[in-house]
C-alpha cells in the first residue's frame, strides 16, 4: 500500500525540510513523504530545470503523457538549487494536499 500524504499528519516535516533541502539525513517521516512527492502520478509533475548549471533554476511541469512538453515558467528564476528545491516542495504540497505553503526559502518561520 502506497502511503497518502496528509497536511495533518506530514505538517511536521515541512520545516525540516526547507532547513535543510538538498541534505541526505532526514528523518524516515520527511524521506517518506519526499518519496510519495517525486513519484506523483495525478497529473502534471513539476521539475526542476537549470538554466545556468548551479544557478538560475526555473520550475517546469511534465505532463501526464510524456510525448507532450515540458511547460518552462520563465517568469520566476530561483537563484540557489535550495530555493529552487523549497519552491518544488511547496508546489508539490499544494498539489497534493490543498494547502498553501506561504513561506519563501529567505524567511524564518515566527
Amino acid at each position: 500500500m502506497v502511503y497518502k500524504i496528509t497536511a495533518e499528519a506530514d505538517r511536521q516535516y515541512i520545516e525540516e525540510f526547507r532547513e535543510a533541502p538538498i541534505t541526505h539525513h532526514r528523518s524516515p517521516g520527511l524521506q517518506r513523504v519526499l518519496n510519495v512527492m517525486r513519484l506523483y502520478r495525478g497529473g502534471d509533475q513539476y521539475i526542476l530545470i537549470a538554466r545556468k548549471e548551479f544557478q538560475d533554476y526555473v520550475i517546469g511541469r511534465m505532463p501526464p503523457l510524456r510525448d507532450e512538453p515540458i511547460v518552462i515558467e520563465d517568469d520566476l528564476v530561483l537563484p540557489s538549487r535550495e530555493a529552487a528545491e523549497w519552491e518544488l516542495f511547496r508546489r508539490r504540497w499544494h498539489q497534493i494536499t490543498g494547502e498553501t505553503i506561504a513561506l519563501n526559502y529567505e524567511e524564518k518561520p515566527a
